[in-house]
């Protein structure tokens, strides 16, 4: 059998290659694997997002765990960061997140969170992978069943951490695209009990359109409502979530976009400035912008390289002891918050920077000048085209001529059937016209197979 976890969860197009029946089996095993660590009585957290599919696979989980012995308490619609923050703050045995993120409509997915709120390590998931075809997982009866119950209150742990901040966005108007997604309701209440002026779009819970043409993934409407907005005189920045909302993307006072590396380069300084940024470093990942690292350096901070996927940032900054990190896509993780990337999150602080520092985001971030980098994708599912010889030598010989000048990055997706090509320099008709090249000869590799 092919791994079933990925970089971020179990993942496929709902009802197909993630049915029912298959999280019904993923949460049986993923209860049974997670029983050794914690008492019998402690139950799992789980949440979801808009999708449609939502509901029918969240009834099959739910089976599944209680099916082991394990109680369950379902908080609805809610971002992942905040089924994280509830399963630590309930003392849980462990959370479930049911969504795809950024992935179309018709896709899902499960993700697990262990006691302390941090994703399951490599270990733990191959134990459940293990068990989810095995027999010989309890089958209790009677009072040993475990039991569902709804609780939306529960939330309220996560409010809490985010009213916690403390910052003041008195004056400040944002614009706030929900993605139709899981923060859909959270982020607007949350900025404005804060104090800030906030305009919704894409604001309503309909799994129908999550992440069409909108949020994270497609800022095109967000930025449009900003440049709307500025032109009737008013002082307007943005934010957009993915569909589970673990990270987020902003829009300055132009309608420019700012990246996870402007926020990480805004969130990284501050917290320089005030000697609390562990190790004067951050980690990113490879796909991090050499014009981002310029900018750290210039400010004495370090910039450590992780592998893409906001799983392999987290164990870096575990390793070394770091607490900021994240990746140009807006996974931002902040271990004195949070324990997973954390879109609202994100936007409080980065607001609250602003606030502060009564500086507009667009001069925030103005030292990241991001040097030129083009990402093709290869729809393939063929990730092992890149060991075809024929496809090494053309990656050595691109290598070569942007050796000094640039860099290259080819890599399969974790979460999709994708290969990434990306180059990154100064010379933009250099590297479009190496991408492009790399990519049409992946392409062609991978149709032979």
């Amino acid at each position: 059998m092919s791994r079933l976890f990925g970089t971020d969860g179990v993942r496929g197009v709902a009802n197909t290659e993630l049915s029912p029946e298959l999280a019904f089996r993923v949460g049986r095993a993923g209860a049974t694997a997670l029983a050794h660590m914690s008492e019998r009585h402690r139950p799992v957290i789980v949440g979801r997002d808009t999708r449609l599919s939502g509901t029918m696979l969240e009834g099959a989980i739910v089976a599944g765990i209680t099916s082991v012995g394990r109680d369950v308490i379902s908080i609805g619609i809610m971002p992942t960061p905040a089924v994280a923050r509830v399963t630590v703050a309930e003392g849980a045995a462990a959370g479930v997140m049911i969504s795809a993120s950024h992935n179309p409509i018709a896709d899902n997915g499960i993700k697990f969170f262990g006691p302390d709120g941090f994703k399951l390590s490599d270990d733990v998931e191959s134990e459940i992978e293990t068990l989810v075809n095995s027999e010989a997982m309890p089958r209790p009866t009677g009072t040993e069943i475990g039991v569902a119950r709804l609780a939306q209150n529960l939330g309220k742990h996560y409010y809490d951490e985010l009213f916690g901040t403390g910052v003041d966005l008195s004056g400040l108007h944002v614009v706030v695209d929900g993605a139709y997604g899981a923060a859909y309701a959270v982020a607007p209440y949350v900025l404005r009990k804060l104090g800030a002026t906030v305009t919704e779009i894409n604001c309503e819970g309909d799994g129908a359109l999550i992440n069409v043409r909108c949020g994270a993934t497609h800022l095109e409407p967000l930025q449009a409502k900003v440049r709307e907005l500025s032109a009737g005189g008013a002082t307007v920045v943005g934010v957009a979530f993915d569909g589970d909302a673990d990270r987020a993307l902003f829009v300055d006072e132009s309608g420019a976009t700012v990246s996870g590396d402007h926020v990480m380069y805004a969130l990284g300084r501050d917290m320089h400035d005030r000697g609390v940024l562990r190790g004067d470093t951050i980690v990113g990942t490879v796909m991090s912008n050499i014009g981002f690292e310029r900018a750290l350096a210039a400010k004495g901070i370090a910039l450590v390289r992780a592998a893409v996927g906001d799983r392999y940032v987290l164990e870096t900054m575990r390793a070394d002891g770091f607490t900021l990190g994240g990746e140009q896509s807006g996974h931002i993780i902040d271990l004195r918050r949070n324990t997973t990337g954390d879109g609202p999150m994100t936007a409080v602080t980065l607001f609250g920077i602003m606030g502060a520092r009564k500086i507009s985001l667009r001069e925030l971030v103005a030292d990241v000048v991001v040097a030129p980098q083009i990402l093709v994708n290869v729809r393939t599912p063929h990730k092992e085209v890149l060991k075809d010889e024929s496809v090494r030598d053309a990656i050595a010989a691109a290598e070569a001529m942007l050796r000094g000048n640039g860099r290259l990055l080819i890599r399969p997706s974790g979460t999709e059937p994708l290969i990434r090509v990306m180059a990154e320099g100064d010379d933009r008709e250099q590297i479009e016209t190496i991408a492009a090249g790399l990519a049409r000869h992946i392409e062609e590799a991978a149709a032979k197979l």
